[in-house]
């Protein structure tokens, strides 16, 4: 009889998005995994066929987590505003997370139309199309440039050791916000 497996494909996915996390994606390797886990190389190496799985496994974790994070309550009073400051606040609260999401080339050789694209998109869509009674296409317009300034915004906390401040914060994305709504309306 063989004996019982002790790490499991599932732990050492967890152990990669931690390691993640705690220590960014330049330090996800079998070794900070299998100290993370408190074993040998082998078993992480035997449960994933290379490093690049591996690393798969922790950034779909990671943007499932991201998902979770971002998204309105339904409590929110603007679903839009509330999406772009938590998007804000998980670069600054989650700097490894945010790092490894949108700065290390996933999006290489696309264009920014590929963003749109994304099926995983489309619940944010139809909260801001909701939202703003606008039509599924100019939220995906809306979406670009708010993303953008959201975006921009969430790469200078997570790349800079820079206060938060969520008033300022909320106010910009508001004025970005606003702005298109009044530009929408002029149309």
């Amino acid at each position: 009889m063989p004996p019982k497996v002790k790490i499991t494909k599932k732990m050492v996915a967890d152990a990669s998005f931690e390691v993640v996390r705690a220590k960014g994606h330049e330090n996800l390797n079998a070794r900070t995994i299998s100290e993370y886990l408190g074993c040998s190389t082998q078993p992480v190496l035997y449960t994933f066929k290379t490093v690049d799985e591996i690393r798969e496994a922790a950034y779909e974790m990671a943007d499932r987590c991201h998902t979770e994070y971002i998204m309105p309550k339904e409590t929110d009073e603007n679903p839009m505003l509330a999406l772009g400051l938590n998007y804000v606040r998980f670069g600054h609260e989650e700097k490894n997370l945010f790092r490894f999401l949108f700065q290390t080339d996933k999006f290489g050789g696309k264009d920014i139309g590929a963003l749109l694209r994304d099926p995983g998109l489309s619940g944010i869509l139809e909260v801001m199309a909701s939202g703003l009674k606008v039509g599924t296409e100019q939220a995906r317009e809306m979406f670009l440039t708010f993303f953008c300034v959201a975006h921009g915004l969430a790469s200078l906390l997570a790349n800079n050791s820079m206060e938060y401040d969520e008033e300022q914060i909320r106010k910009l994305l508001e004025n970005v916000f606003f702005g298109m709504v009044v530009s929408r309306k002029g149309m």
